[in-house]
């Protein structure tokens, strides 16, 4: 298929032309989850689309390496560069080792993501899995004139990389206007700067996650990980880095300091970010605790939801708004996205049971251009599912007799919507989807039936009614 696709690149802020360096290979990392709680509706909004664009890359026929990390060390409290490790944070909160956490959250956030239907990435590497690669890339930045060493802490020097690179290029922040709104915090007093980062820190006595290095037993800052596994499962420089908004500062705008320091030219060709999942205007996130975790969107049992809601719901709920959008949740937008997943699944098993007839008397090969561009258009979902419900109102004029399609034209629509839906969307059909669909099928085929008696006895009266309920029904 013809590359049309375009992505809006953070780093130039506008759409680009998806041109990967080395096709047909394309290299995407994606920042994963911080493994030491139940993933939760925030998640999988990142999850869902980076799948969305490893599935229509791979459906296009490029070759991908999807590359999505797994953090288990170095992610702070404060997300900054003091406060205890999340991860040890949480074991010692249970009165278990840090692997046990890491072992315990990584498989419910497997199990969530093969619900949600995700595809499984290339390569999930551990940041505890890498710790040599990263105390060798700490070398190198500090060979190329860009980190100090501070009694057992290496720490980034942003000033002196700023000389010649700009710092705060993905994010917008100025340099100058972090010196202004900066300030010295407890146990920070060793950089030279308060927004210097961490590329490894000496560990305290109580701190339970270290390894040795020529600095000290410590352990590699947050934000040297990605930049490390990123490279070394995908060359020095890649195409695609994903991951949410909030990670655009600091995490993503170290990432880019720290490769640059290291190898002298910038890694990522795109970088991409989704929008935030917010209640009521504000991040779902665990540290402000207004999060609902999947498994109770999945079971209802939470004090937000008014019910359970199944994985294929919350996928298409996220897939209805565009991925740099704000997407807030709300019962009431749930609840309209299951409907509008029912209507879809319940057309498609229509479509799949359709008669062919000699001709056809409606135009569907055009549904092909409009899914397509949509896709092509940044991923625009939301155009693309209201085409997709364009093409529900073909299918049921044609179930109710009143249009008709041809044989290819038929096999032509079949292939379409199992291609876009299923392979492309990654949405599949729920067992019970579409309010018990073999029931409601029954009813209308008797509909039908009844409807075509009373044009065959002229009853057009009868036969035009069964119509336009059947219409406000379905469209």
């Amino acid at each position: 298929m013809e590359n049309n696709l375009t992505i809006y690149n953070t780093l130039s802020r506008k759409k680009e032309k998806f041109e990967p360096i080395n096709p047909p290979f394309v290299g995407m990392y994606v920042c994963g989850p911080t493994v030491y709680g139940d993933s939760h509706l925030g998640h999988a909004r990142p999850a869902i689309t980076f799948d969305l664009l490893f599935r229509y890359l791979k459906y296009t026929g490029y070759k991908v390496r999807y590359v999505r990390n797994i953090t288990d060390v170095g992610h702070l409290v404060n997300d900054a560069d003091a406060g205890e490790d999340k991860i040890a944070k949480k074991a010692k909160l249970d009165q278990v080792e840090p692997m046990e956490i890491v072992q315990k959250y990584t498989n419910s956030y497997h199990k969530n993501m093969e619900q949600l239907n995700t595809l499984p990435p290339s390569i999930e590497p551990h940041a505890s899995g890498h710790i040599i690669e990263q105390a060798e890339m700490v070398e190198e930045i500090i060979k190329n004139g860009f980190a100090y060493e501070v009694n057992g802490s290496v720490y980034f020097d942003v000033a002196k990389y700023s000389e010649t690179n700009n710092y705060g290029k993905l994010s917008g922040r100025v340099l100058e206007d972090l010196q202004n709104n900066t300030r010295e915090l407890a146990g920070q007093s060793d950089k030279k700067n308060s927004f210097d980062f961490a590329l490894w820190k000496k560990a305290e006595p109580e701190h339970i996650m270290r390894w040795p290095s020529k600095w000290s037993d410590g352990f590699p800052g947050w934000h040297l990980e990605c930049s490390v596994m990123s490279t070394k499962y995908l060359g020095d420089k890649f195409d695609i880095h994903g991951g949410g908004l909030d990670l655009q500062f600091p995490h993503h705008e170290c990432e880019i300091a720290q490769s640059k320091a290291a190898k002298g030219e910038d890694a990522v060709k795109y970088w991409m970010h989704n929008n935030l999942i917010t209640i009521d205007g504000q991040k779902m996130s665990k540290s402000l605790g207004n999060f609902i975790t999947l498994d109770e969107m999945f079971s209802g049992e939470n004090k937000l939801l008014e019910q359970a809601y199944s994985p294929m719901i919350v996928r298409f709920f996220i897939l209805q708004a565009h991925y740099r959008s704000t997407l807030d949740f709300s019962n009431k937008a749930l609840q309209a996205s299951e409907k509008g997943y029912k209507r879809l699944m319940t057309a498609i098993k229509t479509l799949n049971n359709l008669k062919a007839s000699n001709e056809s008397s409606i135009e569907v090969r055009g549904l092909k251009e409009k899914f397509f561009n949509a896709l092509n258009d940044d991923l625009n979902t939301p155009i693309l599912i209201a085409h997709l419900f364009d093409g529900v109102k073909m299918i049921n004029l044609i179930n109710s007799g009143d249009e008709t399609i041809s044989k290819d034209d038929l096999a032509f629509m079949q292939k379409l919507y199992n291609d876009v839906v299923f392979e492309i969307l990654g949405l599949k059909d729920e067992e019970g989807a579409g309010n018990n669909d073999e029931k409601l099928s029954e009813v209308i085929e008797l509909l039908l039936k009844l409807r075509a008696e009373a044009k065959k006895n002229k009853d057009f009266a009868t036969s035009d009614k069964i119509r336009d309920e059947l219409k406000e029904f379905f469209f």
